[in-house]
């Protein structure tokens, strides 16, 4: 094994399922070298997962050949199992079983046994931070702590070659780099690790990123490269007049600009070439007082430019939304008095108190466990507060919550849609919830099906749906009665740039026909977006303000110019 150059060596590896147009792999060709970290990166249904699966031996190649330490997948998949650890993309344990169970499954399927065993338990509890929570069922779990159980399971025998499919998802930032500081941890002790994620942040911290899309390989080298061909077309839009979405809306559809996000009070673009000029936004806005300045490009510039550019800045959905008439911006259109959830002894949400107003988007920010989804599910009048009162439109949701709910639309933070059903049989059956019939509701349904592109799912079970279209539909049927409020509770978890650039030109452009919007993420670029945001801590609302002054408060003689995450940790960290 030690006379193996390469940990893993692919050569010519495709990979295509049953009833499947276009092969899951095409031809990849790549090597994962010792002692490394390496990335693996693209849209959704691009081939990370497949790709992750024919290392671990558990996918046969339709062609091609995988050897992982001189070993062959198809040969010899035993060899290989007894030197992986293999921690997959959904959460794979049992959540009715706890922590401790957990964790003496796995060593009784990895055979670790007496006194190795008890030791291995005492590090990885330390190492994880579980040792509190041994005896807690595992589905009781906050999803930070989940993924360090799947980790912890994952490492139960030492392995060679660790593979990591999305191990981040939908987990706050803090326990993102608590995992992260994990995985570097284990590259000290030799360990080999392959990392797919959605977080292209992320990729920035492997020695080397696997770029795919539609099954192909589009890069394959150290992230840096890739990055550093964007430098000098990457800018900052900043001294805005009025409306940023509007702005970015206008500037996305401007010849040379292939990609654009709001960065708090700014506006971030990414240019076709170098010679992109301030000359040219001088026709976006009045007063023309728009400054244009030069910011370092990111890994996720050069991911959305080597895909052919960002989605645009249109939305169908908004175009085909009637503007809310005389939108008043005083008009507080959600209330939170008071907010209290118990559930027995423990306090979910600790009389919370705030207001959004009309045309406002606020981002509800926290760890996961933080109360998030429970303020939400209590605003939305899906859950009953232990005390205090909720109001939507001004109908309080206790008194009167159909009349409450009909103001709404709810995405939940899992996709909570009919999985056994079609596409078409859910929106059949949420349009009628929202109480449409007849032809309104085949109108709806027909909308739906050409502003998200349902043409050719229509009749597809939504819960086999690649996620980017799971989360679609699940938009879809929020918004098809065209409520006023819309709460949307982490909508775009786990999806990759492009679909979440597609999602927030459609709350965008919600917003700018008067709709009011709720939000929780785990992304902060995303929460860049936000009007303003609560931070939740252990229950409790710690700080309120947009987003450049939530950056502001976390300034340090260190980190001089802190991203919204950097100050997301540093107030946790300082509430704690």
């Amino acid at each position: 094994m030690d006379d193996v150059q390469a940990l893993v060596q692919v050569d010519n590896l495709s990979k295509v399922f049953p009833h499947s147009p276009a092969p899951a792999l095409d031809n990849i060709n790549t090597a994962i070298p010792r002692g490394k970290i390496m990335g693996i990166a693209g849209p959704d249904g691009a081939g990370k997962t497949t790709l992750i699966r024919l290392i671990a031996g558990l996918l046969k190649p339709t062609q091609g050949s995988v050897r992982v330490a001189g070993f062959d997948t198809i040969q010899n998949a035993p060899d290989i199992h007894a030197i992986i650890g293999y921690m997959p993309q959904k959460f794979g344990l049992y959540e009715d079983l706890s922590v401790q169970q957990n964790l003496n499954l796995y060593a009784d399927l990895r055979g670790v046994i007496g006194e190795e065993r008890k030791k291995t338990f005492e590090k990885l509890l330390s190492f994880t931070d579980l040792t509190r929570f041994t005896d807690r069922l595992a589905g009781a779990l906050s999803g930070g702590m989940k993924q360090k159980l799947g980790l912890a399971c994952a490492l139960i025998c030492k392995p060679t070659l660790l593979l990591l499919d999305e191990p981040s998802v939908g987990v706050d930032p803090i326990s993102r780099r608590e995992l992260w500081s994990m995985v570097k941890e284990l590259l000290g002790e030799g360990i080999s690790v392959v990392w797919s994620t959605a977080y292209l942040d992320e990729t920035e911290r492997c020695d080397s990123v696997l770029l795919l899309n539609e099954g192909k390989l589009l890069y394959d080298g150290p992230p840096s490269k890739l990055t550093e061909k964007l430098l000098g077309r990457t800018f900052l839009i900043s001294n805005i007049v009025g409306s940023r979405r509007k702005l970015l809306s206008k500037v996305l559809n401007a010849p040379g600009v292939i990609d654009g996000v709001i960065q708090g009070s700014a506006v971030r673009i990414v240019t076709k070439d170098k010679v992109f000029q301030s000359s040219e936004l001088a026709a976006l806005q009045e007063p023309k007082t728009l400054h244009l300045a030069q910011t370092p490009p990111r890994f996720e510039d050069a991911f959305i430019d080597i895909l052919g550019g960002g989605p645009g800045g249109l939305s169908l959905l908004a175009e085909r939304t009637r503007s809310i008439p005389e939108v008043n911006s005083d008009k507080s259109v959600i209330q939170s008095c008071g907010l209290t959830k118990k559930f027995g002894t423990f306090t979910a949400a600790d009389n919370i108190t705030f207001s959004v107003k009309q045309g406002e988007i606020f981002g509800l920010l926290g760890p996961n466990g933080a109360g998030k989804s429970t303020i939400f599910k209590m605003l939305c009048g899906l859950l009953t507060p232990t005390s205090g009162n909720a109001f939507v439109e001004g109908v309080d949701l206790q008194k009167a919550p159909g009349q409450a709910r009909s103001h709404i639309g709810y995405m939940a933070q899992k996709f909570s849609l009919y999985g056994d059903l079609s596409v078409r049989q859910n929106l059949f059956i949420f349009a009628g919830l929202y109480g449409l019939s007849g032809g309104a509701r085949q109108d709806a349904i027909k909308e739906m099906t050409e502003v998200f592109d349902f043409k050719d799912y229509l009749d597809n079970t939504a819960g086999l749906l690649p996620l980017g279209y799971k989360q679609r539909l699940a938009l879809a049927c929020a918004v098809m009665h065209h409520p006023e409020v819309l709460f949307l509770d982490e909508p775009t978890s786990g999806v990759d740039p492009i679909t979440r650039r597609e999602f927030w030109n459609h709350i965008n452009g919600l917003v700018e026909k008067g709709v009011t919007v709720m939000v929780t993420t785990h992304f902060m670029d995303e929460a860049e977006y936000c009007d303003r945001i609560g931070l939740i801590y252990r229950s409790k609302i710690i700080v309120m303000d947009t987003p450049d002054a939530l950056k502001e408060q976390a300034k340090t003689a260190e980190i001089a110019n802190p991203t919204l995450e950097d100050a997301f940790i540093r107030l946790i960290m300082q509430a704690s």
